[in-house]
């Protein structure tokens, strides 16, 4: 299977243990995935079920216990970490509940850090960053800090941050958790036409029923299990 036909995402007998009070706990125990390029998958579960230690593991942001994970059919864990970190900031974008915006910094600064990390001339980093969050309705809050923003633009300055690099692959982990109803609706229709109009493969943990029935796959995970929902 060539890098062209693989999956761009798949997951082999995947497990994750943890050791919790001097007692070994698997929170994931032999899972099996495939995720395709353009996908758009839900991943659905109770709390403490081990939904983000899939997503991080995913992202390269923790380690299997066993298993593999294959992007294009390169087993990524069996590369270096500077080449998983070189990975994590151009393929992937994340999204986490909590926007983990840096205080100190404009919303422009914010967004342009993962480019500048990869040494893209600050004066293309802010360009790419700018038609980021002007298409993101930010165009009037760049030299804005995060305290000075909502909940909601908070969020999206997150995405543009995530969308910076052109990743391939969106990681979003409750997204709209954070938020009220409207708000919240509001970040969903822009990760589903991200996913839409861009064709980013877009991986999103979340408790909200109605935005994994929007998702063209859902997946639940169970005492450690992974179970197909649609």
């Amino acid at each position: 299977m060539t890098q062209e036909t693989a999956p761009i995402l798949a997951v082999e007998d995947l497990t994750r243990k943890f050791v919790k009070n001097g007692t070994v706990v698997e929170v994931l125990k032999g899972l099996n995935l495939t995720i395709h390029r353009g996908d758009s998958l839900a991943i659905v579960g109770l709390s403490g079920a081990g939904k983000s230690t899939l997503l991080n593991i995913l992202g390269a942001l923790d380690q299997p216990t066993t298993g593999r994970v294959l992007f294009k059919g390169d087993d990524i864990f069996q590369w270096n970490e500077r080449r998983r970190a070189i990975f994590r900031n151009r393929n992937i974008g994340f999204v986490f509940q909590s926007h983990h915006l840096l205080p100190e910094f404009t919303s422009l600064e914010n967004a342009m850090m993962p480019a500048l990390i990869q040494r893209m001339s600050p004066r293309r980093a802010g360009e790419k960053a700018a038609a980021l969050l002007t298409a993101l309705d930010l165009g009037d809050r760049l030299t804005h800090k995060p305290g000075e923003l909502s909940g909601g633009e908070q969020q999206r300055v997150a995405i543009a941050r995530a969308l910076i690099m052109d990743p391939e692959i969106l990681l979003a982990d409750e997204p709209t958790g954070n938020l009220d109803t409207e708000t919240g609706g509001k970040i969903q229709e822009i990760l589903l036409e991200l996913n839409g109009n861009r064709q980013i493969t877009l991986v999103i943990v979340t408790h909200n029923e109605k935005l994994a029935e929007r998702m063209t796959r859902s997946v639940g995970i169970k005492d450690g299990l992974l179970y197909e929902l649609r």
